[in-house]
């Protein structure tokens, strides 16, 4: 059996009990989320905006592990679905869920699953090592995300021109920014 490497939350918060820390965490993970959502620029040419939050899950996977980390995925969708201002600009409601950004939101919770598991193997430590499930966890949201505009917009190629092409320097640098950011919170508290 692989013994799993402890996540950042496991050393930063090791004296609360399981299911409060657990609890605590995954709500902590999806408001990030929702914070991040709130950081919007409209692209006029594509129903998709540029936003932070895949910045946000990016962090989260890596932060909470897979479990942990899909589940505030969940919780965000669900807040957001259910009225709170959480969705990119501060949008909100099941209509969200139909529209054109639904797919990247599934890839979201995909996509922190899979970070997460990366994490758990240590992988989030180093900037070398971290970038590897960052560029897997964003290819997983553009997979979903691409995938789900096709229906929208129309065509594959339209998708691409509409929700990867212009995403992909943004995405580059919220990859190296959290490439960088999880290393260095592991200096912190080691």
């Amino acid at each position: 059996m692989t013994t799993l490497a402890p996540t950042l939350y496991h050393r930063a918060f090791p004296q609360i009990s399981v299911g409060v820390r657990n609890i605590t965490l995954v709500l902590l993970g999806s408001w990030l989320v929702a914070l991040f959502a709130h950081i919007e620029i409209p692209l006029p040419f594509s129903p998709v905006p540029i936003t932070g939050q895949t910045f946000a899950v990016l962090l989260v996977g890596a932060l909470l592990g897979s479990k942990r980390g899909a589940s505030a995925m969940l919780a965000y969708i669900a807040q957001g679905a259910a009225g709170l201002p959480f969705f990119a600009g501060g949008a909100s409601g099941f209509s969200i869920l139909t529209g054109a950004t639904a797919g990247y939101l599934v890839g979201f919770i995909v996509a922190a699953y899979v970070i997460g598991l990366f994490a758990e193997r240590g992988m989030e430590r180093s900037f070398k090592t971290s970038i590897f499930p960052f560029l897997v966890g964003t290819v997983i949201i553009y997979a979903f995300g691409v995938t789900w505009l096709t229906a929208i917009v129309g065509g594959f190629g339209k998708a691409i021109e509409l929700g990867l092409l212009p995403f992909i320097v943004g995405d580059v640098l919220k990859m190296l920014a959290a490439g960088i950011t999880l290393p260095s919170a592991w200096k912190m508290i080691e």
